[in-house]
């Protein structure tokens, strides 16, 4: 597709995505919008992808029959695939549709109609062949999206970016809702509770996707999703919520069911019937000869923040002298089982391996960092828990199994801090004479509010591994790589409050394959 055919054909899509329905010729004026909360696509392999809505408005009937169409051109002259599925009330009438069969590599346009009105039309595409020799991927990472702290600019910015180019695939790593009842003199305020049941994690979701930006970037090109704390509750691990309610694993189980009616996932992850609600949301993915991404769930397996406060789960900020527990070898981030899958899913065959999750994996004390051989050779310092500083053992595992397979093009991506960081990673965080393993890009917050920049400066000067750190702007990351290199562009907003904010480049940075370090670009 021409560039200049590309932008006009976005700018269009974006156009006809920011209202909130789209009614067919002959629907009354008065009806509910029924595709009021959007489209999505997602989960992209070489023959298919998940497509995604929910109806809308009261509906009475248990199950209502939503009809949805695959084509291979904008104007729906050509379809390729095409079904109805049952849209159930007890799934708060979602769908989530997988047709197989597709072409690879190539874009395609998808529509929903139901009860007498059709949705708009989203832009999707379906990953590589696995054998492909592929020139290159476009993908962007975002996360914390936080409803009162400010609008969502950032997104309109991720459908038309100034290049033109389209995104063959956005990442969105966590802290999709706020499970908390509204701030007091928010940008935007609402009016719900805290969620904490399944009805009220429903209307959160509804909410957040009745938002016309964050729908157009779902309609402009599938999406790989995972989750962090505030699906749940805030600073949850595994079980445990952060007020150590018995009743938590209820609570986690009617979050994990609301999340999964209102993501682009297959209908396969539905949860389990499990205490919790259990889910396998952590996967895999090869775009070509390319690259291979791999995700992970952070939340559901890790093992409790250690030394806690106050009667309290959850994190708290600690020195190493003052807990012990922080070094214990069999505690786990991911849980031992999705380790050591995450760690025999790294591929020699490829040039880059792009791991997603949820935070900063960099060490990042805001204390100075001294070693102290007779302390088992652990380094003083001050930490935050809810981190991979929380879980070092774990940390250095991964970066170990990094540098004894010796994987190419390790880069790892990250969110949750509403800060963009870029990092390099080395097997031993203390040293940096020890081996570098990855290159590391943490995107600030889509809007959540940070804490000072002022705070941020004085700790880069004690984490000489963390090249960049900004806290003061809301954004997103944005990717292009090639076999030869990944470009990195953090964009970010310049007012959080306005809608129609201008969003430009923070700063750039490029690794070049077979280096792993970070470069200002």
């Amino acid at each position: 597709m021409p560039a200049l055919n590309r932008r006009r054909a976005l700018r269009q899509m974006l156009a006809a995505t920011l209202p909130l329905l789209h009614f067919v010729r002959h629907a009354r004026a008065d009806d509910t919008p029924r595709f009021g909360l959007g489209i999505a696509s997602g989960s992209p392999t070489a023959d298919s992808v998940v497509l995604w809505t929910r109806l809308a408005g009261p509906i009475e009937a248990p199950e209502v029959s939503v009809r949805w169409e695959v084509a291979a051109d904008e104007a729906f002259t050509r379809i390729v695939a095409q079904g109805s599925e049952p849209a159930h009330a007890d799934e708060a009438h979602s769908v989530h549709v997988q047709p197989r069969g597709l072409q690879p590599a190539r874009w395609y346009w998808y529509r929903f109609s139901a009860l007498g009105q059709r949705s708009a039309a989203g832009r999707t595409r379906t990953a590589p062949a696995a054998d492909a020799a592929v020139p290159r991927l476009d993908f962007a990472i975002a996360s914390c999206q936080r409803w009162e702290h400010g609008h969502w600019a950032a997104w309109r910015d991720a459908v038309q970016h100034p290049s033109g180019q389209p995104l063959d695939l956005l990442l969105f790593l966590g802290d999709y809702i706020y499970e908390y009842a509204s701030a007091p003199f928010g940008v935007r305020t609402h009016a719900q509770g805290a969620a904490t049941t399944l009805e009220g994690y429903r209307a959160r979701y509804a909410l957040y996707k009745s938002d016309p930006l964050l729908q157009a970037a779902h309609a402009a090109c599938p999406w790989v999703v995972i989750w962090d704390d505030h699906e749940v509750d805030n600073d949850y691990a595994g079980l445990q919520g952060q007020g150590l309610d018995p009743a938590f694993p209820a609570r986690r189980a009617a979050a994990y069911r609301a999340w999964w009616e209102h993501m682009p996932v297959p209908p396969a992850l539905r949860p389990r019937d499990e205490p919790g609600g259990a889910m396998t949301i952590h996967g895999r993915l090869d775009w070509g000869r390319l690259a291979r991404l791999q995700w992970a769930d952070g939340r559901q397996y890790r093992d409790p923040q250690p030394c806690s406060r106050g009667g309290r789960g959850g994190s708290a900020t600690v020195r190493p002298s003052d807990c012990p527990e922080l070094f214990e070898p069999a505690r786990s981030l991911w849980g031992r089982a999705q380790e050591r899958w995450l760690h025999e899913g790294f591929s020699p065959a490829h040039p880059w391996n792009l791991l997603a999750q949820t935070t900063l994996m960099s060490r990042f004390s805001t204390e100075a960092v001294v070693p102290v051989p007779e302390a088992g050779g652990h380094a003083t310092g001050r930490y935050w828990t809810d981190g991979w500083d929380g879980y070092p053992a774990a940390r250095r595992r991964l970066l170990q199994a990094l540098h004894e397979r010796q994987v190419p093009g390790a880069v790892v991506l990250g969110g949750d801090v509403h800060a963009n960081y870029v990092a390099e990673l080395h097997t031993d965080a203390d040293d940096l004479r020890s081996p570098r393993v990855a290159a590391e890009f943490c995107s600030t917050s889509i809007s959540s509010r940070s804490w000072p920049q002022s705070a941020v400066d004085a700790a880069l000067k004690l984490n000489p591994h963390v090249l960049h750190g900004r806290s003061d702007q809301r954004g997103y990351m944005r990717f292009a790589l090639t076999p030869a290199r990944l470009e990195a562009d953090l964009r970010t907003v310049a007012d959080a409050r306005d809608a129609g904010s201008a969003v430009g480049s923070q700063a750039r940075f490029v690794v070049e394959a077979g280096q792993g370090r970070p470069l200002p670009a």
